[in-house]
């Protein structure tokens, strides 16, 4: 139970961070379960259901700070839930080592991405098909569908896959790739990587690999981890948040990576 606890501890204090650049800490998460000693596939799971707890009470949050935008997250979050089951119930098929080199990779790209690249400008309205001009509190900002739509689907493939939220990679794809501003996207990949975290749950789970005396306590600290890094978020510059994100993205990426030279 010591060593629950204190696990619980470090995932609540990676919670408070995770959770103010929209990640959730899906990546964080699976890496430490992974060196507290849980295989894998188990690590994944218990991942998954934590992110699901803490998501769904950070998404409380931006809600009520009008940073979230529910028609965005449904449109995107659907197609990503459904490819997130997918994703995990096919990682049965792959080599923990194989997963670790995948997530690993993954993180690295957006990282970079996020760090390296300019400053969000605001896009005028579009009115042609395949364009949705949203508003959300006092921002307007417009959403390429030809391009949100399948990389959103292809996100949540690999997120439901390595057991993680999504949110490492949604919100370089809301950001980058759909013009979302910053806040806009953490506040929306929180209720994306609700839905996303239980289906690739679900997935994993099916196949076992889920232990409740691991999860349960370890997901009450992160909800309370969750709730307290939205409220942060909501009062820091969104410039601060993206590079946040992008170094705590390559960190975990750089010790995944290690993790995995190491497992045969």
């Amino acid at each position: 139970m010591l060593k629950i606890a204190v696990v619980a501890l470090i995932i609540f204090a990676l919670a408070v961070v995770m959770t103010m650049t929209g990640r959730g800490g899906g990546n964080f998460y699976v890496l430490t379960l992974v060196l507290a000693g849980l295989p894998m596939h188990e690590a994944a799971t218990t991942g998954q259901f934590i992110l699901f707890t803490t998501a769904a009470a950070a998404m409380l949050i931006f809600r009520k700070g009008k940073t979230l935008s529910l028609p965005l997250a449904l449109v995107l979050g659907t197609g990503t839930a459904g490819m997130a089951f997918v994703g995990g119930f096919v990682a049965q098929n792959f080599s923990g080592r194989e997963l670790k080199m995948v997530f690993s990779v993954l993180l690295a790209l957006a990282g970079g991405a996020m760090l390296f690249t300019a400053e969000e400008k605001k896009k005028e309205a579009k009115r042609k098909w395949g364009y949705w001009n949203l508003e959300t509190g006092q921002t307007s900002y417009v959403i390429n569908l030809w391009v949100a739509v399948p990389l959103t689907m292809a996100t949540g493939f690999f997120s439901g896959m390595v057991g993680v939220s999504g949110g490492s990679f949604l919100v370089p794809l809301m950001v980058l790739a759909c013009g979302v501003p910053m806040r806009i996207a953490v506040g929306t990949a929180s209720a994306m990587v609700a839905a996303t975290a239980f289906a690739g749950f679900l997935g994993h789970a099916l196949h076992g690999s889920f232990d409740p005396v691991w999860a349960l306590p370890i997901a009450v600290g992160a909800m309370i981890g969750g709730v307290l890094g939205g409220r942060i978020a909501l009062r820091t510059r969104p410039r601060f948040l993206k590079t946040l994100f992008a170094v705590t993205t390559l960190i975990a990426a750089l010790l995944m990576m290690l993790n995995a030279s190491h497992t045969r």
